[in-house]
């Protein structure tokens, strides 16, 4: 991956992870339509639709745009950090729960993690698109793919995926019902269908498919029917939602896998592209993180013998 030269300044902020002084900022008071990139690999990480100002010193935002923006333990041991899914540069940090908007979110950003893309040139953005002189807009090879899970709660596959070598994030969400954007209570009372399930944003450079693949089956139990440890319910089975015919034959080759070695597997694989993935309400998002808390119905487990 190509990034751009830095000033000592912007290196300070994304590389060192320090932080600029409140109010002093370029996009602190800046309200233009566009899109907020990531200084240093230039991709795209904020709509300005959801800029907002918290009168913190620091440019605030209460969403980020899809598979953008890693959250990660601060090394305060207190504070949640945020860094670009695309090249790792720090940006700054979030928090909940404050009451600034109907999001309850806000992402506290240095401005010199970010670039402005004004409205006329913003839908030439994608994530992983490098704004390097020497790197062309349409190059693919960098930009990170996704993947769709379900294993019971979606709190412990979001916690053990994000540990995975190569995954940028992992988001909770809801797939595979009949009614659009459900909520949480109306997944529990199955009344719409849907099955707890993951959102993988990862980087096909690191990391393979297959080998995100092969780690969902290790923390979950694949052969359990009715859910997932003590969660019992539809909306807990184990399915995998496959995008592509290369995706579904791996997925079904590790099932092979796993019941060559006894394992009368019942994973689900499904079509993604029938199925709209909903994203869960803020609260469910990097639960266990956010609450100092490990999975208590998921954990490793060498299924494979590899």
């Amino acid at each position: 991956m190509t990034f751009r030269k830095l000033t000592p300044a912007e290196a300070a902020v994304i590389e060192k992870k320090g932080t600029e002084l409140p109010f002093t900022g370029r996009y602190y008071r800046f309200d233009q339509v566009g899109t907020y990139a990531c200084r240093r690999c230039g991709a795209p990480l904020f709509s300005s639709e959801a800029k907002f100002d918290a009168r913190c010193g620091w440019p605030s935002f209460d969403r980020v745009l899809p598979g953008a923006v890693r959250e990660q333990p601060d090394a305060d041991g207190h504070r949640v950090e945020i860094v670009c899914a695309a090249c790792r540069g720090h940006l700054g940090h979030v928090f909940r729960g404050e009451g600034f908007t109907d999001q309850n979110t806000r992402h506290c950003v240095n401005s010199l993690s970010l670039d402005f893309v004004s409205a006329t040139d913003a839908p030439t953005l994608a994530i992983g698109t490098l704004a390097d002189e020497g790197q062309s807009p349409g190059a693919q090879d960098d930009r990170p793919a996704m993947a769709y899970f379900a294993g019971g709660c979606f709190w412990g596959v979001e916690h053990l995926l994000q540990q995975l070598e190569g995954v940028i994030t992992v988001r909770s969400g809801y797939m595979g019902g009949h009614v659009p954007n459900p909520t949480y209570r109306e997944v529990c009372g199955h009344e719409t269908g849907h099955v707890e399930t993951v959102e993988v944003v990862y980087d096909p450079t690191r990391v393979s498919y297959e080998e995100v693949a092969q780690r969902f089956f290790e923390i979950h139990d694949p052969t359990q029917a009715n859910g997932q440890g003590p969660d019992l319910g539809p909306q807990y089975l184990s399915v995998v939602f496959t995008q592509t015919p290369d995706e579904r034959d791996t997925v079904r080759r590790l099932i092979q896998r796993l019941m060559d070695r006894g394992y009368e597997v019942v994973t689900r694989v499904e079509d993604a592209n029938a199925h709209p993935f909903w994203p869960a309400e803020a609260y469910h998002q990097n639960f266990l993180l956010r609450n100092h808390r490990e999975p208590s119905c998921h954990g490793y487990v060498n299924r494979f013998g590899d």
